[in-house]
C-alpha cells in the first residue's frame, strides 16, 4: 500500500496561492488594486470587499480611484482605507476616492521586504505542518500494521521531496518579490 500524496499536495499549493495572494498585497510603489483585497466595507450589514461594491481602477502608474456603485459607500469605503494597514490617506471628492501611492522610501523599503520574508517563512511552516500530520498519520498507520515499515520509509522520502520541491518554489517566490522591491 503506496501511501497517496495527492491530498497533501493540494494542501501545499493552497499554501502557495496564499503566499501568492498576500505578496500581491503588498504595496511596491505602483497602483496595483490587489492591495485592496484585504479591506471590506460594511454593506447593509454585510462584510464585503472593495472590489465587490466599487469599480477600482488605475488612472495611472501611482494612483487607484474607487467609485462605488451605490453613493452611500464612499464615507465607508474611506473610513476602511484609513483604519486598515495600507499606510495611504484617500482623497474623497464626493464622486470617487482617490488613492496616490506615494514612492517608496528606503526604510518603508526594508519594512516591507522583512514583512515577505515574514509571510515566506509563514508559508514554510504551514508546508513542514503538512509534512508533520503526513508523517503522524503514516506512524500511525505502521502501528497498526496497515503499513510495512519499508512502505513507512519510501512514504516518507517522497513527502521530503515533494515538501522540499515547495519550500524552494516558497524561496523563488519571496525572492523575486523581494527583488522587485529592491528595484523601484
Amino acid at each position: 500500500m503506496k501511501p497517496d500524496l495527492k491530498p497533501y499536495e493540494t494542501k501545499m499549493m493552497k499554501t502557495l496561492d496564499v503566499l501568492a495572494e498576500n505578496l500581491a498585497g503588498i504595496r511596491a510603489g505602483r497602483a496595483n488594486a490587489s492591495v485592496l483585497n484585504k479591506i471590506s466595507v460594511d454593506y447593509y450589514g454585510t462584510a464585503s470587499p472593495i472590489s465587490q461594491v466599487a469599480s477600482v481602477s488605475s488612472p495611472d502608474p501611482r494612483t487607484l480611484t474607487i467609485q462605488p456603485w451605490d453613493a452611500s459607500l464612499l464615507k465607508a469605503i474611506t473610513k476602511a482605507i484609513q483604519t486598515s494597514d495600507l499606510g495611504i490617506n484617500p482623497q474623497n471628492d464626493g464622486k470617487v476616492i482617490r488613492l496616490t501611492f506615494p514612492p517608496l522610501t528606503e526604510e518603508r523599503r526594508k519594512e516591507l521586504i522583512k514583512q515577505v520574508s515574514k509571510e515566506g517563512e509563514a508559508s514554510k511552516v504551514a508546508i513542514r505542518n503538512i509534512r508533520r500530520d503526513a508523517l503522524d498519520k503514516w506512524k500511525a498507520a505502521k502501528k497498526k500494521s496497515e503499513m510495512t515499515e519499508d512502505e513507512q520509509k519510501d512514504a516518507e522520502k517522497d513527502m521530503q521531496k515533494l515538501t522540499d520541491k515547495y519550500i524552494k518554489q516558497i524561496d523563488s517566490t519571496t525572492a523575486a518579490k523581494s527583488d522587485e522591491l529592491k528595484s523601484i
